[in-house]
């Protein structure tokens, strides 16, 4: 009997630590993929952040390095530099990307740093307790927001690919989500082209991804879906924000 469908060979079968309903496994599989279609594995080295997928390190069969919080960029731009012939990632959450690590990612794009970021928003701070993160939405309760988060008093939610998406360092920069099979190929294929700008050498690109947290959001799996592409995609539309001709 043919196998149609399997463990990616990139990814080790091992139960996960994520809630039911947490988005970061398809996540994890997409990129798992990824690095087995485009045949990089033996050169491929990730990043782990801290928070929710802190243990990446234990999921994907890659050579990992373990972060500090916000610091995957610094440390993806040191392996990078000396080994350049690898291809490296880092995957990081709002809370570690654009919060606490706001700088490493700005000036890591800026600079042209030719790495990949997996970046998932999911609008809150989730390993620490659910907290406000920048990426928390107008109006949306949190532990440290608990009537909504105000504009006058916590600004603005962060818009991450529109921002890096202006450096001229950047090179491919796309924002999907992963809240129904549709949108699941299609983050697939730009993850694909992130990790084929990399290889092309073309300069720094990154993925942003729009993932569901279901306990932190107070909802059922399914609830939360439902909130994602009602709440979260039209404040953070998605598409391409950048991309270079060489890939399409």
């Amino acid at each position: 009997m043919k196998k149609v469908f399997t463990r990616p060979r990139s990814l080790k079968d091992i139960p996960t630590h994520y809630c039911p309903g947490c988005t970061h496994g398809i996540v994890h599989r997409l990129v798992a993929e990824v690095i087995d279609e485009l045949e990089i594995f033996d050169r491929t080295i990730g990043v782990a952040p801290v928070g929710c997928s802190v243990f990446a390190y234990n999921y994907f069969d890659c050579d990992m390095f373990q972060a500090s919080h916000g610091r995957a960029p610094a440390v993806a731009t040191g392996i990078k530099r000396v080994l350049p012939d690898r291809v490296v990632f880092t995957y990081q959450g709002d809370g570690d990307l654009a919060a606490i690590g706001t700088g490493e990612i700005v000036h890591a794009a800026a600079r042209g740093e030719k790495f990949t970021v997996i970046f998932i928003n999911n609008a809150i701070y989730a390993m620490t307790g659910g907290q406000m993160a920048p990426t928390t939405l107008l109006g949306q309760k949190t532990t440290t927001t608990p009537y909504g988060r105000d504009k006058d008093i916590n600004g603005y939610p962060v818009k991450i690919s529109e921002m890096l998406s202006v450096l001229d360092g950047t090179a491919y920069v796309a924002r999907v989500s992963v809240h129904d099979p549709a949108h699941v190929i299609k983050a697939r294929k730009a993850i694909k082209r992130a990790f084929e700008v990399q290889l092309a050498g073309l300069g720094f690109s990154l993925v942003e991804v729009l993932s569901a947290c279901p306990t932190n959001w107070g909802l059922s799996p399914a609830e939360a879906l439902k909130w994602l592409a009602e709440n979260m995609i039209p404040y953070y539309p998605l598409g391409e924000y950048k991309k270079p001709a060489e890939v399409g």
